[in-house]
């Protein structure tokens, strides 16, 4: 599999270069790829016949290469095939409140990637991706279900793209009205968080059926990856 990441930073584009707030911008790899790996859900963006489309999907990454799946059905992964795309990810970390409405903003993360999407052909490759997805999200999982059937793996496909350019946008600061401290309005930052809950068992479940330790686990550490 090839992969780019013998530099530490993306190349700067037109595309991908940081116009508004550059300061908060950067195309460091490493950056890019801790917001991927944190983001639990991401947008895909194309165009299909001059009109615009951006479908959210769950995403993984292999190196410097993105995956996401869908169903093979699809009308918009199908014609995303062999055309570039912009795949975007945000994380809110909260909520920034200040002394005026015009200083409020928010706390994030957030990455825009681009490349060329392609669909993965061979059955036994997609599978192979579709392994690598389920155990990154829970690991061990995939060898204690179910195998999947031909059918199901003919009904999903699985496209990936390599990240040609990004760019990575984070605010993590308090207000930006430091100078207005005299105005007696409460300011400050209201984190946010996502995390997991408790488990909910299927209603058909049997009662002997106890959730996994690796499950249990990754519950009561709160990482969503």
């Amino acid at each position: 599999m090839p992969d780019s990441t013998a530099d530490a930073s993306f190349p700067v584009t037109e595309r991908n270069r940081v116009r508004r707030s550059p300061k908060r911008g950067s195309y460091d790899k490493e950056a890019a790829y801790a917001v991927l790996d944190a983001a639990p859900l991401c947008h895909v963006g194309y165009v299909i016949d001059g009109a615009p489309y951006v479908t959210p999907t769950i995403h993984w990454r292999v190196g410097n290469r993105i995956y996401w799946h869908g169903s093979s059905a699809s009308r918009f992964l199908r014609a995303s095939e062999d055309r570039p795309v912009c795949l975007t990810v945000s994380l809110m970390d909260g909520y920034v409140l200040a002394r005026s409405a015009f200083n409020h903003s928010v706390n994030y993360r957030s990455v825009m990637a681009f490349g060329t999407a392609h669909l993965i052909e061979d059955a036994d490759e997609a599978a192979d991706a579709l392994r690598h997805f389920t155990d990154g999200l829970f690991p061990g999982r995939w060898d204690s279900l179910r195998p999947m059937t031909a059918q199901e793996l003919k009904a999903t496909s699985v496209l990936w793209m390599e990240i040609e350019d990004a760019a990575v946008k984070v605010r993590a600061a308090p207000p930006g009205d430091g100078d207005e401290s005299d105005v007696p309005v409460w300011a400050g930052v209201i984190p946010m968080q996502t995390t997991l809950g408790a488990a909910q068992p299927a209603p058909e479940l049997p009662a002997n059926c106890e959730l996994p330790a690796p499950l249990a686990d990754l519950i009561a550490s709160g990482r969503l990856r």
